[in-house]
């Protein structure tokens, strides 16, 4: 059982100027390519707003008990920010800048567990950080090799409970309008399972080149349509150059 503080002040302050951020390296190599996947599609179609970020790596900050708290999920959602975009160049204080985030993610690696972290004192677990003092609605914690996705939904008691997928594998998130889930295939060379979004009506968000190809099958039904109205036509007799 994990003791909490008897005491948890929160406040959202703006990050110092002179703050020193870690700057850790990735530590998986499918990481990049994940979350850059995870955003392409929010933009294409369009579900990525001015006013929204979409995080890799990119420091959250609250400040608990007086100290500085930065964590840094591998990917997170924030539906609307109230300030300019170069006032959070370094860093976001949600409710202070704007909304909370509406989803973070954590992709597992092979050297530590710290994505399930509920430790409640400095430095404070992920886990905990994003569950008590965030209060995220959604954590999604992804093993890109097995393609094991967990999503957890804070509770009526505004803890994290592990969510059951719906029949198709996917989650709903209210938040986004937006249902989450694994799909298999290739893209930028990698092939495996990737995490995906797919809209209300259950259609898949596409990336840019499968919308490029999609607009190429479009296209090409078009033509061999014209074609054959005008094979019809001329069998009528008509020139099609003429109608």
């Amino acid at each position: 059982m994990v003791t909490t503080p008897a005491r948890l002040n929160v406040a959202w302050e703006k990050l110092p100027d002179d703050f020193v951020l870690d700057d850790d390296p990735v530590d998986n190599i499918n990481q990049p390519a994940l979350t850059a996947a995870l955003t392409e599609s929010l933009e294409l179609a369009g579900r990525l707003p001015e006013t929204a970020i979409a995080t890799t790596n990119y420091g959250i900050c609250a400040t608990v008990n007086g100290r500085i708290v930065v964590k840094a999920p591998d990917w997170g959602y924030v539906p609307q920010i109230r300030v300019p975009r170069e006032d959070v160049k370094r860093s976001y204080t949600p409710r202070l800048q704007g909304e909370m985030l509406s989803i973070v993610m954590e992709f597992l690696s092979d050297t530590e567990g710290s994505e399930y972290s509920s430790k409640p004192t400095h430095p404070l677990g992920k886990w905990f950080f994003y569950e008590r003092v965030l209060a995220v609605p959604n954590y999604a914690i992804f093993e890109p090799d097995s393609g094991t996705l967990e999503l957890y939904r804070l509770d009526q008691a505004g803890l994290y409970a592990l969510q059951t997928p719906a029949l198709d594998n996917r989650y709903w998130l209210p938040e986004m309008s937006l249902f989450l889930g694994t799909w298999q295939g290739q893209r930028e060379n990698r092939t495996g399972c990737w995490l995906r979004w797919w809209d209300e009506a259950g259609s898949l968000l596409p990336w840019g080149f499968e919308k490029a190809e999609q607009e190429r099958q479009r296209a090409e039904q078009e033509r061999q349509r014209a074609d054959r109205l005008a094979e019809q036509l001329r069998a009528l007799g008509v020139d099609p150059e003429q109608v």
